[in-house]
């Protein structure tokens, strides 16, 4: 079925040479990413040869660094971990780079440099002097959110989010694109990006690991793709129908972190941050409403309260919020002013009272629109549109992702930076690999270590790949009280001060120095057992 689809498909592209198409064939990678990886096995070798590990070409294990989201605590723990790894000799052990949420901010700011990781230490000097800085001014900010209102047909809070929460912890509006960066970093680890598919995480219908490379976007497990440049266009039966500017990576940093995406934290959040007249508005709306962003009632088309809550959202009024709820509420009374301040009309403000009443998050067209395909699920098919938002609401790590078959990854290295139990996420991918048939190692760790763990746990069986999980606060680096730092560098904590910066990447860059001659054993290991 696959094969007779594919033949159509390039017969009719080769008709239409001009139209985008989009890919679906299973255990097969990217043309691109196949000769990425094909030329990054043989930097990886030459390492692996000074590092006195003996292998051959075909002996190279393939090996997955992971960043699980965090908020700025993953950005610049990941930072942190990175700078280790290099100074030990090991980050062209690195064959993937692979980061959700608050791991993107790092990744995005790495790859805006050509061959990042072969002046590392310049690179970060120059990511840290940034994130230390000043906010992006209020006018530059304005413009921004306008280009994002006038310059595609879909907005969502995504676009409000990259603007109020994400570029005041990396300080940029990132205009660059993640095809620009194809032929940039052939001397670094392939990177890729993943959110979930917010429709199937909810219904637990179809496939929610979506992934994102220089080279193309797309369902993980699936394995239907569109070209990375026309992700976001309009598709219909599989060619493109309208065209949209690729998404830049500021947007793309937003809809890998949009942690409040779930529905009902995004109204918690929205009546948080909201000053009481506002509140009172959404408190109506709260009971027209059900738990998952539509309405208790469908009798009318718009939904309950939509008007009155852009009549209110226009007239925000001073309040005595705190912490990042102050930050918000003051960007949000911003937004709105800023949004009269460039003369939008009335239905550009109920463009955003929508998303914020419909708790619209990451909406993008379908690529599989109108597509017919055994292969595909059937309701990734259906809908002209889907919501893609941070993979932290289903599992805080991608590794679905990077656990397709053709990727035949033989070591993770998992630096979890969540909140939380430092578990969950671990146990969780191998929850959900034994429901899939997955290989994936059982996940063992005493129940006192819950609060306490250790700094290096090493996770293995037959025919699986072995995962190397690392909490970022644990009892080696952190003394006895782990929770304490925890809590000390919460995820939800404003933009970090310069001492806060320093503290964090220290912390991280221990967990890598502190194990260095245990991840050679594992490398050693894995190099053996192929």
């Amino acid at each position: 079925m696959i094969k007779i689809y594919l033949t159509l498909v390039l017969q009719m592209s080769a008709s239409k040479p001009k139209e985008s198409i989009s890919r679906i064939l299973k255990n097969v990678l990217n043309k691109s990413e196949q000769e990425f990886v094909a030329g990054r096995r043989n930097t990886v070798l030459q390492t692996l040869n000074k590092l006195k590990i003996q292998c051959s070409q075909k002996e190279v294990p393939n090996i997955a660094l992971l960043g699980s989201g965090g908020g700025q605590r993953a950005m610049v723990g990941l930072l942190g971990s990175l700078v280790q790894l290099d100074k030990a000799g090991l980050l062209d052990c690195i064959l993937y780079l692979s980061g959700v949420s608050g791991s993107t901010w790092c990744m995005a700011s790495l790859y805006k440099e050509p061959n990042w990781s072969t002046k590392l230490e310049t690179v970060k000097d120059k990511i840290i002097e940034r994130i230390r800085g000043p906010e992006v001014s209020l006018t530059d900010a304005m413009a921004k959110l306008k280009k994002y209102y006038y310059g595609k047909d879909l907005f969502s809070l995504t676009d409000v989010w990259a603007v109020m929460v994400v570029m005041s912890y990396v300080k940029e509006i990132d205009e660059r694109t993640l095809t620009e960066q194809r032929k940039q970093h052939n001397k670094d680890p392939f990177p890729i990006y993943a959110v979930i598919d917010k429709q199937s995480k909810q219904s637990n219908d179809g496939d929610p690991w979506f992934e994102i490379s220089p080279h193309e976007a797309g369902y993980s497990l699936t394995g239907a793709f569109v070209d990375t440049c026309d992700f976001g266009s309009q598709f219909d039966n599989g060619l493109k129908k309208k065209h949209q500017d690729e998404m830049d990576m500021l947007y793309l940093q937003a809809m890998c972190s949009s942690a409040l995406a779930d529905g009902e934290a995004t109204w918690k959040w929205i009546k948080a941050i909201s000053v009481p007249e506002i509140k009172s508005v959404l408190d109506k709306m709260d009971q027209g409403k059900d738990h998952t962003g539509g309405n208790a009632s469908k009798t009318t088309q718009e939904p309950v309260g939509e008007d009155e809550c852009y009549q209110e959202l226009l007239n925000p009024v001073d309040a005595d919020p705190s912490a990042l709820e102050q930050s918000s509420k003051t960007k949000l009374t911003d937004f709105f002013r800023g949004q009269r301040q460039f003369g939008q009309t009335a239905d550009k403000h109920k463009k955003t009272a929508r998303c914020i009443t419909q708790r619209i998050w990451g909406r993008n067209y379908n690529f599989l629109h109108n597509m017919t395909d055994e292969s595909v699920p059937a309701a990734l098919l259906q809908k002209e549109t889907r919501d893609l938002i941070d993979a932290g609401l289903l599992i805080n790590s991608p590794y679905l992702s990077m656990l397709r078959k053709e990727r035949n990854i033989d070591l993770f290295i998992a630096l979890d930076f969540s909140d939380g139990d430092p578990f969950t996420t671990v146990r969780e991918a191998a929850k959900t690999c034994k429901k899939l048939n997955i290989p994936f190692p059982e996940v063992n760790v005493p129940s006192d270590e819950g609060k306490k763990p250790k700094d290096f746990y090493v996770f293995k069986g037959q025919n699986v790949p072995t995962v190397i999980h690392m909490p970022l606060f644990n009892v080696v680096n952190c003394g006895d009280k782990p929770g304490d730092w925890r809590k000390k560098y919460g995820i939800l904590k404003g933009p970090y001060s310069a001492e806060m910066i320093t503290e964090v990447m220290g912390v991280a860059g221990k967990n890598i120095s502190n194990n260095i001659e245990k991840l050679l054993e594992e490398i050693r290991a894995v190099a053996e057992a192929k």
